[in-house]
């Protein structure tokens, strides 16, 4: 049985986070799944969008590190119509299995009816059983996929999610 690794979870952004979100993304996405590197260039440039909309009162990160290295990372961005959006939502392959994505999920949907949002989505792609797993496990559902051949392979974008507060 393997040993949980050391880590925290700190809930506010530092400089060089938002370049690591993106670095971490990159790695993991082009080892695992094969994607090239046009997928990191779209996580830098949603961060940047992330970034200039960030509101403190609206919006939270969880920024998972193991000895002062980024490992894992999920955020909360508000939207308009009182829906907030799940990003990012990451963890290194040697942090799997702990019970740490589960408690990234709690804690983002703790803080989702903490702020009273009506709605939450995400966006994936297939391969991500685990995760979808999770966003199951929570409420969200599946809406739509789409077949497409984004960051150099095959691929099936899906949409999901959660309704807390049906509109009347």
């Amino acid at each position: 049985m393997q040993k949980l690794p050391d880590f925290l979870i700190r809930n506010t952004l530092a400089a060089g986070d938002l370049g690591q979100v993106a670095a971490l993304h990159g790695k993991v996405y082009s080892e695992e799944h094969d994607f090239g590197l046009g997928f990191e260039a779209y996580v830098m440039e949603s961060l940047l969008e992330f970034y200039r909309a960030y509101n403190l009162k609206k919006d939270k990160v969880w920024v998972v590190e193991s000895k002062g290295k980024m490992v894992g990372f999920i955020l909360l961005m508000h939207r308009p119509a009182n829906r907030a959006q799940l990003r990012y939502f990451i963890l290194a392959k040697e942090f799997r299995g702990f019970g740490i994505g589960s408690r990234l999920m709690k804690e983002w949907m703790d803080f989702y009816h903490d702020r009273n949002y009506d709605a939450a989505y995400l966006y994936t792609t297939s391969g991500l059983e685990a995760a979808v797993s999770l966003y199951e496990k929570m409420g969200f559902r599946k809406i739509s996929e789409m077949k497409s051949k984004n960051y150099g392979v095959p691929m099936l974008e899906q949409y999901y999610e959660l309704v807390t507060h049906p509109k009347k």
